[in-house]
């Protein structure tokens, strides 16, 4: 048995385990001076600090489901660059971290405000990285993810071994997602 098939089977026993159990709950956030993706997000780093526009109110969730079709309807193109929202309308293809930006910009243009770009795992055995957002609202915070969903999901209402957060950046703010239980941080870590 190859090394990369054994720590899969293990991984996915070990989510099996801990799946049983409530150690995977969502995480908090701690607040860090850097991130290792800093660097790469260079490109949209001016999306990520802007400003809500004035337009509060005018993110309603029958408008966020809205977005999210009309980008999860957009062809999935992988890019190893970080691409800006105009580079996403340009091509009309982007892969998790453009359309995760995209929504970002849109939001932040319609008044949204507590919008997180989060950065971590779609399902804990999942080898590469990904993007989606969560946004907090007076309701709850919900999930936003415009390459996998139509709808918006509340944050803890998914299988607890998908959405595993490991960074997330809220405006100027960049944060290292903490978990509760010592067991659970060290296979997001060993990953």
């Amino acid at each position: 048995m190859s090394f990369r098939l054994l720590k899969y089977v293990l991984l996915r026993a070990a989510c099996l385990c801990l799946g049983a159990t409530s150690c995977l709950a969502h995480p908090s956030f701690l607040t860090v001076a850097s991130t290792p993706y800093d660097r790469q997000m260079t490109p949209v780093s001016r999306v990520l600090n802007s400003s809500a526009g004035p337009l509060a109110g005018r993110t309603s969730l029958a408008r966020m489901n809205h977005w999210l079709t009309n980008l999860r309807a957009m062809p999935y193109q992988y890019s190893p660059q970080w691409k800006t929202p105009a580079q996403v309308n340009a091509e009309l293809a982007a892969d998790c971290k453009g359309k995760a930006i995209l929504l970002y910009a849109i939001m932040r243009a319609n008044g949204a405000r507590h919008v997180r770009f989060v950065i971590g795992k779609h399902h804990i055995a999942d080898q590469r990285t990904h993007a989606w957002l969560e946004w907090d609202t007076t309701w709850g915070t919900y999930l936003l993810d415009p390459t996998f969903n139509t709808s918006v999901e509340r944050v803890g209402d998914y299988d607890p071994v998908r959405y595993i957060p490991h960074y997330a950046y809220d405006g100027a703010q960049k944060y290292r997602a903490i978990y509760d239980r010592p067991s659970y941080a060290s296979i997001v870590a060993s990953n």
